[in-house]
């Protein structure tokens, strides 16, 4: 097994900056100066607000927009020097399902776009038959795309940048506005195509939840900058706090509180809960020999871990800050 370390980067970015000059002499950064590895075989997260430069670093990796100034590389191809080379090594759904032809069919887009990327006849219709039975669309692959729903044309959006078997896949909000069921496809796939393909999968998406749950690696920007690129679990520790939940047998609220008054304490399925921070592990077996002395059942304890909203929220938080005090 390789380690991260002795593998070439999916994608290299160096110095890279777009800036737009604008009428008024007033220049907008879009994207500051970014630096960013990318691993191969992981779905990477590439995270941030609206305006954060996420979807202008994506169209510079796509060979959409030119860049200012800095450099590209994907699978070690220049995207500006070697560009042909280096598109060849990724597949995009940008912005959805404005990536195929509504008026074509599921098969016909596949077949279509499979060509227009050099791939020989007998292949695309192999690797189109595959796809389309992958995503339960076999049946459907002659029905016309404007008369499938969101979840299933965002499917034919993503066989369509897989049919000439990319590298890397660069996938915008995927799940956006697809019901539980095909989200969870997609999920599933998304997941399949790393782990199982060992493709690099980059997932742009404002759905935190759906970024920890596949996601290796993020990086969140915000106004242009790079605030941070490192594994899911190292970020996830950034605020790591001795935060617990415990629960006792019994509806005891406030007899809890007065025990506890530094702790939350609500009730619910006829047990009550204390949830809070403790600063020492010492704390907690000094509350929990509090708890049973004064008769409470006790029923579990478990440590809370944080989540990849709240940090995310924390660190703007703490980049604003940063940003006022040197305002």
């Amino acid at each position: 097994m390789y380690r991260e370390e002795d593998m070439r980067p999916a994608i290299e970015i160096s110095g890279l900056s777009k800036v737009y000059h604008q009428r008024r002499g007033v220049d907008f950064i879009a994207v500051d100066n970014l630096s960013l590895s990318v691993p191969p075989g992981q779905v990477f997260g590439f995270l941030g607000a609206n305006g954060a430069g996420k979807t202008t670093t994506i169209k510079m990796l796509c060979g959409l927009i030119i860049p200012s100034s800095g450099r590209l590389r994907i699978n070690g191809y220049d995207v500006q020097r070697e560009r042909s080379l280096a598109m060849r090594q990724i597949g995009a759904v940008l912005e959805g399902t404005r990536n195929v032809y509504w008026r074509l069919s599921a098969w016909q887009n596949l077949l279509y776009f499979g060509r227009l990327k050099g791939c020989p006849g007998k292949e695309v219709r192999s690797r189109a038959e595959r796809l389309l039975r992958e995503l339960d669309l076999w049946e459907q692959r002659d029905m016309n795309l404007r008369f499938f729903s969101r979840g299933m044309q965002q499917k034919v959006a993503i066989a369509c940048a897989l049919i000439a078997d990319p590298s890397i896949v660069l996938l915008d909000e995927p799940t956006l506005g697809l019901d539980v069921q095909a989200a969870h496809t997609l999920k599933t796939w998304i997941m399949n195509l790393a782990h199982e393909q060992g493709k690099t999968v980059i997932l742009t998406t404002h759905q935190l939840d759906i970024a920890q749950e596949l996601c290796q690696r993020v990086a969140i920007m915000r106004r242009g900058r790079l605030l941070t690129s490192q594994t899911l679990s190292d970020l996830l520790s950034l605020f790591r706090e001795e935060h617990y939940h415990i629960r006792v047998q019994g509806r005891h609220r406030q007899a809890v509180m007065e025990a506890c008054s530094d702790f939350e304490v609500t009730e619910e399925d006829g047990s009550t809960l204390l949830s809070g921070a403790v600063e020492r592990q010492e704390e907690l077996y000094v509350l929990l020999e509090r708890l049973r002395h004064q008769g409470f059942a006790l029923l579990d304890v478990h440590r809370v871990e944080p989540d990849l909203e709240q940090v995310f929220l924390r660190l703007m938080e703490k980049e604003e800050n940063h940003v006022a005090v040197h305002a």
